[in-house]
């Protein structure tokens, strides 16, 4: 072996042992997550149809996270770390976290979970059942800071237009 290969190797090694640990951090939020806003939804059943739809993309993080810094002294101190990551272009989506999540285990919980949907496939959802019960949860790309140990995520729920509510919560590892 040639010594950038080498290199290569060491380097490639490392980025993706990062990636997988931020992967199964993403995991852990998502199982946090949807532990709380799944708990009252019941076991998806042949037929049933179930109301509460997780959106794949991450949410980019917006002006709305500034204000919630101003007004939490423990998010004041890591002001600066989390401004540095709050991306309104983001392109990312929470495919691997969930099916990192689901491989083998949480199956109780993957049995109340649609799914992740694009919004055109839960628009598609909502119209063919004509109903307005029908809601979409948008999680935003987390924001990890204080060495990694906590992440501010932003989770909000949809019904057919309009934001029904949203709220952020700072989570710890």
């Amino acid at each position: 072996m040639n010594l950038s290969f080498k290199k290569f190797l060491f380097v490639f090694l490392l980025l993706s042992n990062a990636v997988l640990a931020q992967e199964s951090d993403n995991a852990a939020i998502l199982k946090s997550i949807f532990t709380k806003y799944y708990a009252n939804e019941k076991v998806i059943a042949k037929g049933r149809l179930q109301l509460l739809s997780f959106y794949c993309k991450k949410a980019p993080n917006n002006e709305e996270v500034l204000e919630v810094i101003s007004k939490n002294d423990f998010l004041k101190k890591n002001a600066d770390e989390i401004k540095k990551q709050i991306i309104n272009n983001n392109d990312e989506d929470w495919s691997a976290a969930y099916n990192l999540l689901f491989n083998n285990q949480n199956q109780y919980l993957k049995k109340k979970v649609n799914n992740c949907l694009s919004f055109e496939e839960y628009k598609s959802v909502s119209e063919k059942y004509g109903e307005n019960n029908q809601r979409l949860m948008i999680v935003s790309k987390p924001i990890y800071f204080s060495k990694n140990t906590f992440a501010l995520v932003k989770v909000a729920f949809t019904e057919a237009s309009s934001i029904t509510a949203a709220a952020i919560y700072c989570l710890k590892k």
